[in-house]
């Protein structure tokens, strides 16, 4: 069986990689993987060091764009699994244009390629912001979608494409959508590692608005194990929500890094909220539950405590990206400025010796 992961040098599909290469899922257990990524500034091989050696898994550097590429990587695929995506929604709010040449023109790219090529089953990777934002409750799979940003418009745009071609073509396509993810390797700028790190540095988080704003949480390990399962069992033509049972408004999140990081309220710069910002993402996993059996394993305060560990063992990994950050951005990244704090740097208990961080 031969496997190409778009994408796969990213947080979440480097995270397939690495499992699927380790065994880890059913039905994939000796599959030979070939992993397609650009290699843009979300992207590292540093992500796939630890199975670069692997002699299942092969690295190609090329864009999903890349019409011909595609078809010749695709040929005689038993599965497509799409993670390949522009992702930051601050990023889209800037400048939206790279969003849709890559989410919409390379899905559209890629699922043509696909279909030329007798793949026997393709698994596209989106989100729950293709809904838009819910008050309360949680969204089931038929919900109408209603992106608020051109992250997620892009998003939706390629959820329609691919059930487009699962109707006119047959063409066996699976969608899964998830809530936020955080876990190792995930790129800085995104609110997790980005308030670890700046706390590692004794730097201030930057929190948008008042904080209120609520957001489910799934571990990449489990996100990723749900992927799998649909790609082995889950149904054609259907889409499937992967959720992760933690719901805690960005206030709620900030002082559990704040104690993580032994540090207090002093350390968060309230910032202004960005435009259109959803209010409120849930999402019901009954159906993967009940046809796949899924349910979340990491309980998220231990996945959380897990996750800032790695970072601060793992400064040689986001060092250089956040200074490559810095430089293209200046000062004040998309997720606003990080001010200044603490010239001493905060410590995250249980990091070797209470490894200690800033200047």
């Amino acid at each position: 069986m031969r496997i190409l992961v778009t994408g796969g040098a990213g947080f979440i599909g480097s995270n397939f990689v690495r499992r699927t290469l380790s065994g880890a899922y059913e039905g994939f257990e000796d599959a030979r993987v070939v992993v397609v990524d650009k290699l843009t500034y979300a992207g590292t091989m540093e992500s796939l060091a630890s199975v670069i050696d692997d002699p299942r898994l092969e690295f190609v550097q090329g864009d999903i764009c890349d019409a011909s590429l595609m078809s010749r990587l695709t040929r005689g695929a038993s599965l497509v699994v799409h993670f390949a995506a522009e992702t930051h929604v601050d990023r889209s709010i800037d400048s939206g244009a790279d969003f849709v040449t890559t989410n919409v023109v390379g899905t559209q790219t890629l699922l043509e390629a696909s279909l030329g090529g007798g793949v026997g089953k393709f698994v596209l990777v989106s989100t729950d912001e293709v809904y838009g934002s819910i008050e309360t409750g949680s969204w089931v799979e038929g919900h109408p979608l209603e992106p608020n940003s051109p992250y997620s418009a892009s998003k939706a745009a390629a959820d329609l494409l691919a059930r487009a071609f699962s109707r006119t073509y047959r063409f066996p396509v699976s969608i899964t959508r998830c809530p936020n993810n955080y876990g190792p390797y995930q790129f800085p700028e995104k609110v997790i590692p980005l308030f670890v790190t700046n706390l590692l540095d004794g730097e201030r988080v930057p929190l948008y608005g008042d904080g209120l704003h609520v957001r489910e949480w799934a571990h990449v390990d489990d996100h990723c194990r749900g992927i799998a399962l649909v790609a082995w069992r889950g149904r054609p033509g259907e889409v499937y929500n992967i959720g992760g049972n933690a719901e805690l408004t960005n206030r709620e999140l900030t002082t559990a890094l704040l104690d993580i990081a032994g540090a207090d309220w002093s350390m968060v710069l309230p910032v202004e909220d960005r435009p259109g910002h959803d209010r409120r993402y849930s999402v019901d996993s009954s159906k993967i539950s009940a046809e796949l059996g899924y349910r979340p394993r990491v309980p998220f305060a231990d996945g959380l405590a897990a996750t800032a560990r790695w970072y601060a063992e793992n400064r040689s990994w986001w060092e250089p990206l956040k200074k490559g950050q810095a430089a293209l951005e200046g000062a004040e990244g998309p997720e606003g400025p990080s001010g200044s704090g603490s010239p001493a740097g905060s410590a995250i208990p249980g990091a070797g010796a209470g490894t200690p961080a800033g200047v």
